[in-house]
């Protein structure tokens, strides 16, 4: 079976979800609460913040635990594959079908069916699963008769939804099924005294897989980067980055390689790819680029090279953060929406910019 339509495991002690920071604590709560109601679910966060990890956990909380949990990633199947994966198909249905073979709903029937990637889903099948939600059957590949199915979904996405539903791209009626309610994981940087305790089981795995004696332990640069780091790619980052330090440096971590790619060779990536890639219209050297007056003040051109990456990002999101409190008068609900985050996100951001926000920009009216 591949690795992007699959059953999924019984969690294990080794990808069993932990942490003891009031942000972590309730969600499980809230995760517990919701396993118990047979609804769909919807489980939204940024990447790496363990979003299947939450459907297994709501699976086997849930008294549809003896059946099975089967998941799709949507993102990784083109609209035809996704049809047949989904739905099944019927003998002769199309080239190569020559069997009949069930889909992933039946194979979930009675259990649970996790929709990863969800918001990649293309417009038709969005309409199909709605079908198949309202009336619980569905019709494979190439057949006619309906097939009853009891299945509870369960998505999962890094998207803003209702963004999407407003542009078109994802349809209102499905999200309005599928949204009973809504689990949004909190990113790593919101989780506080979690980030230490993860790192320290990554340590004690993977020293162990090194068959390396004793418990590797962090050294004061080391910490002050676990600390300090927003870590973008949340829990996976984490455990990279601290397997990487182990297998370099041993027991004694004295710093984490957060960027695996920091090197005094690396060559100079836009150069090698600008002399490799064919010629366009668009990179051609007799094409004049914009004078630099015509650019807006914050993006001209600069020696992108020179300036080290994290504080590239900073200063974009410093810039946003400011253009959407501006634009919003200083509600921060509005300027998250205006970002495209949710307020939990929004907080977090301006709580690590904070101090340079409040100096540029002006006073909240009280008009």
């Amino acid at each position: 079976m591949d690795n992007d339509t699959h059953s999924l495991p019984l969690p294990s002690a080794h990808t069993e979800a932990m942490g003891t920071s009031e942000a972590f604590l309730s969600f499980q709560e809230h995760l517990s609460r919701v396993a118990a109601v047979d609804r769909p679910v919807l489980i939204i966060g940024e990447r790496g913040t363990g979003k299947e990890l939450a459907a297994v956990r709501l699976h086997y909380l849930s008294r549809r635990w003896r059946k099975p949990l089967v998941t799709v990633n949507c993102a990784s199947l083109s609209e035809t594959l996704l049809e047949s994966e989904l739905f099944g198909h019927e003998a002769g249905a199309f080239t190569g079908a020559t069997v009949r073979r069930a889909g992933r709903f039946e194979q979930a029937d009675g259990g649970t069916l996790f929709l990863d990637e969800i918001a990649a889903m293309p417009r038709r099948m969005q309409e199909s699963i709605l079908r198949t939600v309202e009336y619980g059957t569905l019709q494979r590949v190439g057949g006619s008769r309906s097939v009853h199915t009891d299945v509870r979904i369960v998505g999962a996405t890094n998207a803003h939804l209702p963004q999407l539903a407003a542009r078109g791209i994802f349809l209102h009626d499905l999200l309005d099924r599928l949204s009973f309610e809504v689990l949004t994981l909190p990113p790593l940087r919101e989780r506080g005294e979690d980030i230490l305790l993860l790192a320290q089981r990554f340590a004690s795995s993977m020293a162990m897989e090194l068959e390396l004696n004793g418990t590797p332990e962090f050294g004061p640069d080391a910490l002050r980067t676990l600390h300090r780091h927003p870590w973008p790619g949340n829990i996976r980052e984490l455990k990279n980055t601290v397997e990487r330090a182990v297998f370099r440096q041993g027991l004694h971590l004295a710093e984490l390689p957060v960027n695996p790619f920091r090197s005094p060779w690396q060559p100079n990536a836009v150069t090698e790819f600008a002399e490799s890639a064919p010629r366009t219209a668009a990179c051609d050297s007799t094409a004049r680029p914009l004078p630099q007056e015509a650019w807006p003040e914050e993006t001209q051109p600069r020696t992108v090279l020179a300036e080290p990456l994290p504080e590239a990002i900073r200063r974009l999101e410093l810039h946003s953060l400011r253009q959407a409190l501006l634009r919003a008068r200083h509600n921060q609900r509005q300027a998250a929406d205006l970002l495209g985050l949710t307020y939990h996100q929004f907080r977090g951001l301006y709580r690590r910019h904070k101090q340079a926000i409040e100096q540029q920009l002006p006073p909240a009216s009280t008009d």
